[in-house]
């Protein structure tokens, strides 16, 4: 009997379009292209996927018709932890499932392979002994979310946006309970480091350090605070981990506010050298993250075409 291409994922396309074309391009900003066509401040954006479907399919459709290789899902805030600060804990497996669906749509309908990556951001606690949270907590935290989204039917679990190693551990702990390759990409700064003190080089030989059977299928740097320093941390985790297939998925630098909204100061124009960069820096996945917009992808895959 066919399969439902709904809900059919399973991992193999994002290893085969990795393999096809050598470096793929991601997405851009889900958060700033949501607000740019409605979405409040303080809103839930996961519950978008049950009251606004058609939205969150926009975005993902302007991302793949920009060149898009891969799109995450609007997932990033969907474990219980976070789900909590709205009073929507209890709606993990829904909202989670919701986004894959929407996602597989959107991909079906793409007429071109495109892999749907299920985003799974941090849980909004620090973990013990900092925090309230520990190594087991964690784990669960992290397993409730991954496992709505396997079920639903994603190609590849993305973990981002991370900053301490107790974090990591719990997300790859959950991640590796699934016949799914993950990724795991951390939000370096200016300094070097993530939030909790986390260097791009340690990231690469925590990475290089695994047994083949236990290392996400790729880690990088995302977010950050703009190109630059995206792209120096992408370049310093490839040094320590020249096997691994690189993220970079930068932000447009750090906002500011001006006529009435918040605006990113690193515009499309910047992506050809962006581009360009990230391949001499040896990455293989090539996006962005807050303040872009489609236009930005489709630099990307403009440079990558003449590249």
């Amino acid at each position: 009997m066919q399969q439902d291409p709904i809900r059919f994922g399973g991992g193999g396309l994002f290893r085969e379009l990795l393999g096809e074309k050598g470096v793929l391009v991601a997405d851009g900003a889900m958060g700033t292209t949501l607000f740019s066509l409605g979405l409040e401040s303080g809103d839930c954006p996961e519950k978008l996927n049950i009251e606004q479907p058609g939205m969150i399919s926009e975005v993902h459709r302007l991302f793949v018709e920009a060149g898009a290789d891969l799109f995450l899902t609007n997932t990033f805030g969907g474990n219980r932890r976070r789900l909590a600060l709205h009073g929507l804990e209890d709606r993990v497996a829904e909202f989670n499932q919701a986004g894959v669906r929407i996602g597989r749509r959107v991909a079906s309908d793409a007429g071109k392979a495109v892999a749907v990556a299920a985003s799974v951001g941090p849980t909004g606690d620090l973990f013990e002994p900092l925090g309230p949270l520990s190594h087991g907590e964690g784990v669960e935290v992290f397993r409730e979310q991954m496992e709505a989204l396997v079920d639903a039917g994603a190609d590849v679990l993305w973990i981002e946006t991370l900053s301490s190693w107790e974090e990591i551990s719990a997300a790859t702990e959950a991640a590796t309970g699934f016949d799914l390759p993950y990724a795991v990409t951390l939000s370096f700064d200016t300094n070097g480091r993530t939030m909790m003190g986390l260097r791009p080089s340690e990231f690469g030989q925590w990475w290089a350090g695994l047994s083949p059977d236990r290392r996400p299928a790729a880690l990088g740097a995302n977010c950050g605070t703009g190109l630059d320093e995206a792209l120096v941390a992408a370049a310093a985790i490839a040094d320590n981990a020249p096997t691994a297939c690189v993220i970079v998925k930068s932000n447009c630098g750090i906002p500011v506010y001006e006529g009435g909204g918040l605006t990113y100061p690193q515009g499309p124009d910047l992506m050809d050298s962006y581009a360009r960069r990230a391949m001499d820096a040896g990455c293989r996945i090539i996006g962005t993250c807050c303040g872009s917009t489609p236009r930005h992808i489709q630099e990307i895959r403009s440079t990558l075409a003449t590249s």
